[in-house]
């Protein structure tokens, strides 16, 4: 019986995992929304750089000082729950934000895809 359910636990485990990881190949393209305004590893853009965004708290990209009173005040430090829930309505997650993109990402896959990809372009 305990055999059978570690089993079935790592079964429905499976899943979870492997859509967290994304496709950050896909997610190359679905960057190219973001890439409008934002850079990857260069200035320059009318957002901030998104290098290594994820794990860095909101509002604190070096050389960057569009941001909004809302966004530095957010307390938010970027994690992957909080950036995916961004790149779908960042409106609703830091309401007064300067950011302009009413459309979101609104593909659950692209979003997973996005975050593989943004993650897959950080070079600490």
């Amino acid at each position: 019986m305990k055999k059978w359910v570690l089993a079935s636990a790592m079964i429905l485990a499976v899943p979870a995992v492997a859509l967290a990881e994304g496709d950050a190949e896909a997610g190359k393209t679905v960057f190219n929304k973001c890439g409008v305004c934002h850079k990857i590893g260069a200035d320059g853009g009318l957002g901030p750089n998104l290098a290594c965004v994820a794990g860095r708290k909101a509002g604190t990209a070096e050389g960057f000082a569009g941001y909004s009173d809302a966004l530095k005040g957010s307390g938010i430090t970027w994690d992957d729950d909080k950036l995916k829930a961004w790149f779908e309505a960042d409106d609703k997650v830091v309401p007064g934000n300067k950011m302009i993109f009413p459309a979101g990402v609104k593909d659950e896959n692209d979003r997973e895809n996005l975050l593989a990809y943004l993650k897959s372009e950080c070079k600490q």
